[in-house]
């Protein structure tokens, strides 16, 4: 079942509400920005993302095929949200679980994490060796 959730950056620059059912899985990927970042992740779709501060205080950084905006604080550098494209879901926003101001312990001890083999643009297929993520 979704629920709202309020989510920021470190110094609280930037905000956004998304909608979420932490409980229907979040994911970590083994890509290099996931990897360096150890990025929690969780999909909410365009209708239940809402950026609600911040906007002009937000940074972007894309490489490799550039399909993914990497969105950071340019105060305090967390990147506590990215938007993309993919062919099965369209557009997204993946919300760094661990900038969710108000999900519980509980929620977060109980949400099921797969594993994406991102580094070889398999999203569909956990990578062979997930311990290090």
């Amino acid at each position: 079942m979704k629920k709202i959730y309020h989510g920021s950056c470190h110094c609280g620059a930037v905000t956004y509400e998304a909608g979420l059912d932490l409980a229907a899985g979040t994911f970590r990927c083994n890509c290099s920005i996931c990897r360096k970042k150890r990025s929690w992740l969780a999909v909410a779709s365009p209708e239940d993302f809402h950026l609600t501060g911040g906007a002009d205080n937000i940074g972007e950084y894309q490489f490799a095929s550039q399909k993914l905006h990497h969105l950071f604080c340019k105060t305090c550098g967390i990147s506590s949200y990215a938007w993309g494209e993919n062919e099965k879901i369209g557009t997204f926003y993946a919300i760094s679980v661990n900038c969710l101001d108000d999900a519980g312990p509980d929620e977060l001890i109980e949400a099921p994490i797969a594993f994406v083999d991102g580094l070889h643009d398999c999203y569909d297929a956990p990578p062979e060796e997930t311990r290090h993520l």
